[in-house]
């Protein structure tokens, strides 16, 4: 007579391994780096950090406690948090002036260039292995961030959307923004033949010389629908997690308008027919987290395109993530526009 099991199904738990190791464990099974290179490429908390970018532009309302939420959020990673106060005529320049930490960078465009410049001025400044742009304005919620970066430290993938999942933790002021969001998200599937679930997504995870390899043109509001038509175009289809999202109206300063989804909808249809922008394939462009040392000696030269809108290139270190209540000083760096 065959013994019965003990409890039911529900009282069953299966671990995958793949999900359950970490890089650290990884890399110490015997043998494994012999029979598997890869795993030395994995990045780990000792090896990753993460370089914020935070535009900001007469964000006065909101920007403290932006900055605050970055600071104080505990990482798995060593951060540093880059602000651009892109030519603030109300108080963000003096606010952010009385914020001290030592990993926060404060760099300041003497006139408005728009969201675009910001972003590739604060990624001229970045020192870390990945960037993330995040908004001063709210929206987004900082507590989401080390959920983004788990699976690049599982080795899972090299690019990372935090998607805004519609009727999910989210909350949007007006139908039309959604609407429009949605049928360019669509658009952008179509002409790459992809799956996307949120195209205009600030929260995009990716590794720093990857950024800096993509052939970006834009200045305003269309460089974030640059950056991931061009990673579309070469094959890269990043990994989605969903994150919360707390929308605010034109009332509450909110800047984009219709004129920016028709110049995102034309950035879409430029990216797709040119055929420059599909000069390196998925494989190149993935392989930018597993080629560290490699693309470290790349940086220099790379990152002229995004000095420009520095006048001069600069860079920062932060050996550890923030700590809350640490006794640091702000870094600011003063810009040429």
């Amino acid at each position: 007579m065959s013994a019965e099991p003990q409890g039911g199904l529900n009282e069953l738990t299966v671990t995958y391994a793949s999900d359950s190791a970490c890089p650290e464990r990884l890399h110490g099974l015997r043998g494994a780096p012999e029979l598997y290179p890869q795993l030395e490429a994995l990045p780990t908390v000792g090896t990753f950090k993460l370089s914020i970018l935070m535009p900001a532009y007469n964000e006065e309302a909101t920007i403290v406690r932006a900055v605050a939420e970055i600071l104080t959020t505990d990482y798995p990673c060593a951060i540093e948090l880059i602000v651009v106060d892109d030519g603030s005529t109300d108080k963000t320049g003096v606010l952010l002036s009385q914020i001290n930490d030592e990993h926060l960078i404060v760099h300041r465009h003497e006139i408005n260039q728009g969201k675009g410049a910001a972003l590739r001025s604060a990624a001229a400044l970045a020192s870390g292995t990945h960037i993330l742009p995040f908004d001063a304005d709210l929206e987004y919620a900082a507590e989401d961030i080390p959920r983004l970066i788990e699976p690049i430290l599982m080795g899972r993938c090299s690019i990372v959307y935090g998607t805004r999942l519609f009727g999910c933790n989210t909350v949007y002021q007006s139908y039309r923004y959604a609407l429009g969001n949605r049928l360019l998200t669509s658009t952008a599937n179509i002409l790459f033949n992809a799956y996307l679930s949120d195209l205009h997504t600030c929260l995009k995870m990716m590794p720093l010389p990857m950024l800096r390899e993509l052939n970006l043109r834009e200045k305003g509001f269309g460089l974030d629908t640059e950056m991931t038509a061009l990673l579309l175009r070469r094959g890269v289809r990043p990994f989605e997690v969903p994150v919360k999202y707390y929308s605010r109206s034109r009332a509450q300063g909110k800047k984009i308008t219709w004129r920016d989804a028709v110049i995102c909808a034309w950035i879409l249809c430029r990216v797709r027919i040119d055929r420059r922008s599909s000069s390196k394939t998925a494989k190149q462009m993935s392989a930018g987290p597993q080629r560290h040392d490699q693309l470290a000696a790349e940086r220099s030269r790379t990152a002229l395109q995004f000095g420009t809108y520095l006048g001069t290139t600069g860079s920062a270190d932060s050996a550890n993530g923030p700590r809350s209540g640490s006794a640091a000083f702000s870094r600011t760096v003063d810009g040429q526009g």
